[in-house]
């Protein structure tokens, strides 16, 4: 790549960066403007951000080399990510999400579920779910964004994971959310054109929509696992169970309950921004990784048609590095300067909500709860959270081993969702939820899907060591298809059953709070939910 050229592009786009966040600390006074944005976010800017956020270098870097991997059955994840992640996510839980926040007060989605079950417990422990759990989450898609500064522009890799940590640790340390979003939205659009762009030129390269499929179809016999890259794999196959309870369910189901996500619904004033959002999101999501899962896919037939390879072999086995190694052998010299600006824009997107979400959680959710003097403020405490959650990442960026950046997507979405997604749907829709239920919910979900992915899940297993170390064997079940189910299959189920039966045998809470939470929703009386509005209830 010319130096020159490239210098300019990345100095205009980190400082057009650097002047949003600016912008953003100079308008992030109150603790409630840095936490959520002051409530008050543009339709088009949640959508985009939410996007940008839930779409990183992990869908389009990781996912678009499972995509090499598997094929087009991956898309089936796209369906789920706009139909759970966008349609039932913002219409059904945004609004009664955004509406019983502002009853609470809440800031943080740890402090909502807090305030909603009257537990301090709950706050903490989950603000130390998200702490060390997210970590493992941000890593990988700073590597996503590394691997493709380090194919596309001979950078060194760690050079390219520092580079990155401390321009995204600049803008979310002094512009709080409401510089996550701002940026969020620009980086959101630079995506959308860029993936767009690739989509199409990759079928222009491969001679068309219909000529590239059929080439596709006819190199099943080249498909590793049975069946080909445009038929989903055989029911009951290692393949389908890894595709499927992985990457498509965890991935799928788990984004309802991504802390960093669900905050996005108090940052907008209204139900009808809740609305606005909806088309937005949709297309946005839609366009990026459906691009990237197709193109994914269609790597195939370029590598095998110049290089008599299929995509995965093309790599030497590291799925990682399918869509940078594409980009750089099959597009022209000028598209690899939008790609990178593509996946910046991808990764900071991302990192800078995973990083806020992390120092929201050690700030405010666990020193702020545990501790009843408090001598420092919730902005500088979360601004040091967020230092603390820049470093973790980037060291495990360092340590973790190739090909990992799906897996360590759907590892922590799975995590979530086994955590918090009985206790979150509890608390949005079913007033006899009580605080003992909320509780067995969240403990019992959380803890079996660290055992299963310690004993029973087999590449965590592996990698671990732990269950080799205690039993002498690398996971407790080594028969099919036990080792490739994840943990979310067995950890969501447990933990609603924990939430309603504990519930059912405990003390409902006091009628007067139940009213509080839930005042101005389920209710078709628009002058109320009006009045909600106004007031900031």
């Amino acid at each position: 790549m010319d130096l020159v050229i490239l210098t300019i592009v990345l100095v205009i786009y980190f400082s057009v960066v650097c002047c949003v966040g600016y912008l953003a600390w100079k308008r992030s006074k109150s603790s409630e403007e840095f936490l959520i944005a002051g409530r008050k976010t543009h339709p088009y800017v949640m959508a985009l951000s939410y996007g940008a956020t839930f779409i990183s270098t992990a869908a389009i870097i990781g996912f678009g080399g499972v995509a090499g991997q598997f094929g087009m059955s991956l898309l089936w994840l796209t369906f789920l990510n706009v139909f759970i992640g966008v349609l039932i996510a913002f219409i059904f839980l945004g609004k009664r999400t955004r509406r019983m926040g502002r009853n609470l007060d809440s800031l943080t989605f740890p402090e909502f579920l807090s305030r909603r079950f009257n537990s301090k417990f709950i706050q903490y422990f989950s603000g130390a779910v998200i702490f060390f759990g997210m970590p493992i989450y941000a890593s990988v898609v700073l590597i996503g964004a590394g691997r493709f500064m380090e194919t596309a522009l001979s950078l060194d890799f760690h050079l390219s994971l520092l580079i990155l940590s401390v321009v995204v640790a600049f803008y979310v340390i002094s512009g709080g959310l409401k510089g996550v979003m701002y940026t969020d939205a620009l980086q959101g659009t630079i995506m959308f054109c860029g993936m767009l762009f690739l989509l199409i030129f990759t079928y222009w390269n491969l001679g068309g929509v219909v000529e590239a499929h059929t080439a596709l179809t006819n190199m099943a016999y080249l498909f590793p696992g049975g069946g080909g890259w445009t038929t989903f794999p055989e029911l009951g196959s290692p393949f389908w169970w890894s595709l499927v309870s992985t990457i498509i369910i965890g991935v799928g189901i788990g984004v309802l309950a991504q802390p960093q996500l669900v905050v996005r619904f108090m940052t907008v004033k209204s139900d009808k921004g809740l609305n606005r959002a909806v088309l937005m999101g949709g297309l946005f999501i839609t366009g990026t990784v459906g691009s990237a899962y197709i193109v994914g896919s269609l790597t195939n037939v370029y590598f095998l048609n110049h290089f008599g390879q299929i995509a995965v072999d093309m790599v030497g086995g590291n799925i990682d590095k399918i869509i940078p190694t594409f980009i750089n052998l099959a597009l022209p010299e000028w598209f690899t300067y939008v790609f990178l600006l593509t996946l910046l824009a991808a990764a900071m997107s991302t990192l800078s909500s995973q990083y806020h979400a992390q120092g929201t959680s050690l700030g405010r959710d666990i020193y702020e709860t545990l501790k009843k003097k408090k001598e420092i403020g919730s902005i500088s405490l979360t601004r040091i959270g967020i230092l603390i959650a820049v470093v973790l990442s980037f060291v495990l960026a360092l340590v973790l081993p190739g090909g990992v950046v799906a897996q360590g997507t759907a590892l922590f979405y799975g995590i979530c969702a086994a955590a918090f997604l009985s206790v979150y749907l509890c608390a949005l829709f079913w007033k006899r939820t009580t605080r003992e239920g909320a509780i067995a919910g969240l403990v019992s979900g959380t803890t079996v899907s660290l055992f299963w992915l310690i004993f029973f899940f087999g590449k965590t297993a592996e990698g671990l060591g732990i269950c080799e170390f205690l039993t002498g064997q690398p996971y407790l079940i080594p028969a099919v298809p036990w080792p490739t189910i994840d943990p979310l299959i067995i950890a969501v189920p447990i933990s609603f059953i924990f939430t309603i039966v504990v519930s059912l045998l405990t003390k409902p809470m006091a009628k007067e709070h139940i009213e509080k939470c839930y005042e101005g929703i389920g209710s078709n009386n628009s002058k109320n939910n009006q009045k909600t509005e106004i007031s900031g209830k």
